[in-house]
């Protein structure tokens, strides 16, 4: 792996972790809209893709998919505001 994969393959790993730090609050938030908790399903299962991707070596797919994972969060967030 050269030296730019390896720091785009760090960023995506920083960005995994920061998703899952910032779904602990969502998830633990009382909600009882069903779109909502599936959004926030959904953003769980883009994240799973992600390390799946990375683990692959598959770094484009990687960032796509958890910054997809990223952007469903935000807008769970703006809709629970």
């Amino acid at each position: 792996m050269s030296a730019d994969e390896e720091s785009v393959k760090k960023r995506i790993e920083k960005d995994i972790d920061l998703f899952y730090k910032n779904i602990e609050p969502l998830k633990s938030a009382p909600s009882d809209n069903k779109n909502i908790l599936h959004v926030i399903e959904l953003s769980e299962m883009y994240a799973k893709d992600s390390k799946s991707f990375l683990a692959k070596g598959d770094l484009y797919t990687a960032f796509a998919s958890i910054n997809y994972a990223h952007g469903l969060l935000d807008a769970v967030r703006e809709i629970i505001k």
